[in-house]
């Protein structure tokens, strides 16, 4: 038997609340298989489990906060044999998880009057259950037309506008508490996450105008031939450029921890993300240096938008080895990060701006974009961050062999 605890998601993760168990007691688990949801200060997540196993008993009750680590469920190995338990979650302690001790878990019912199964749970995205909040949609009054009839912030939109219709001169609702305590947590984590950065990792910036005729010049042809839903952007490229150069240089890709630097043997590119609520979030496209450009847009795009409908995994929270954010689309020229702990650097790509370049004996207008490097003193030098960033800088000027 083996115990399944709360991971954190993060630096800047203490604590989560169970939202919901996607499994029950009996149930055959394989590694990789989502259990639960849990929803952090940021956004909820989808939880999985790291090995194979038969789910023996839920500890942990939805609704409740724990800390990280808390045990929130027990597996028996594959083949093991274990005693039947009642299918109802055992609650925890709610006492202790305020203090943050360790979870205690109540009495199992007795085995003779055995709790009635709770009722089946609607699903609804955690973007539609925030969006009811923020346009007091009652949810029960929602037709859901996702998956498995699940309600889509899609449909909450649709609700919501039918009632604009019906009540032609509605009054403007103030921004529900809930909605309003969940912005302040979240910038509370971030405040918090980056506090410890800035306090324990000694950065150093770097920069490096990087000129983007051949990149564009080639999206621009490939773009030409193919639809628009497999056309592929600028930040596909930017970010395979990053891994691959993180692959030359392993020193800006692994993990500062117990007082020594080890390198990740793959490179998870963290993409910074910015949420409809306010906020930011940087899950993880794993092996993106495997990845083609066609398959790394469709995951990067995909990344995005589950990002924004809060649909994410455990996994793609939990293991960035570095991050990108790219600040282009608002228009900044530049941006410098503050590293992420326990990752060691950060790199920042700006607004892609024509300037006038060099080239030989003219100088002549050409698009240049501004890419920034902030990384951990503990780990390199200022030496080897200008080497990762030269190639970066050359590894664009040969999209073709991306």
């Amino acid at each position: 038997m083996f115990e399944f605890t709360l991971p954190s998601l993060g630096a800047d993760m203490d604590e989560g609340t169970l939202t919901e168990w996607r499994v029950a007691p009996g149930d055959t688990v394989e590694r990789g298989q989502v259990i639960a949801s849990v929803d952090t200060a940021k956004a909820e997540v989808e939880v999985e489990i790291w090995r194979d196993g038969v789910v023996h008993r839920l500890v942990a009750e939805p609704g409740v906060t724990l800390p990280v680590g808390t045990v929130m469920a027990t597996l028996l190995e594959p083949g093991e044999n274990a005693p039947p338990v009642s299918a109802a979650p055992v609650a925890v302690a709610a006492a202790a998880t305020a203090t943050g001790a360790p979870a205690v878990a109540a009495a199992a019912p007795p085995a003779e009057s055995p709790a009635p199964a709770p009722p089946a749970r609607r699903r609804v995205s955690p973007a539609a259950r925030r969006q009811a909040q923020t346009l007091g949609v009652d949810l029960d009054t929602v037709i859901g037309t996702g998956p498995w009839e699940s309600v889509t912030i899609e449909d909450v939109d649709r609700a919501a506008a039918a009632r604009t219709e019906a009540a032609p001169a509605p009054v403007k609702a103030a921004l529900p508490k809930a909605s309003i305590d969940k912005s302040a947590e979240m910038r509370r984590a971030i405040a918090s996450a980056m506090g410890r950065s800035k306090r324990e990792i000694p950065h150093y910036y770097l920069s490096e105008q990087i000129p983007l005729e051949r990149a564009l010049d080639w999206l621009t042809a490939y773009n030409a031939e193919r639809p628009v839903t497999e056309r592929i952007l600028l930040a596909a490229l930017l970010l395979k450029s990053v891994a691959l150069a993180a692959g030359r240089f392993p020193e800006m890709n692994g993990f500062w921890t117990d007082g020594e630097f080890r390198p990740a043997p793959a490179v998870h590119v963290g993409v910074a993300v910015s949420l409809r609520q306010g906020g930011l979030i940087a899950p993880a496209i794993h092996n993106v240096a495997d990845l083609a450009l066609p398959e790394l847009m469709t995951a990067l795009t995909d990344l995005v938008k589950r990002a924004r409908a809060g649909s994410l995994r455990s996994s793609e929270m939990s293991d960035p080895t570095l991050t990108v954010t790219n600040l282009g689309e608002e228009s900044v020229e530049a941006v410098y990060g503050v590293i992420y702990p326990p990752q060691v650097s950060l790199v920042g790509f700006g607004k892609p701006t024509r300037r006038a370049w060099v080239d030989g004996d003219t100088v002549r207008p050409v698009p240049v974009v501004t890419a920034t490097l902030s990384a951990d003193h503990r780990v390199g030098d200022g030496r080897l961050g200008a080497l990762f960033l030269a190639r970066i800088a050359d590894l664009l000027q040969h999209p073709d062999q991306l």
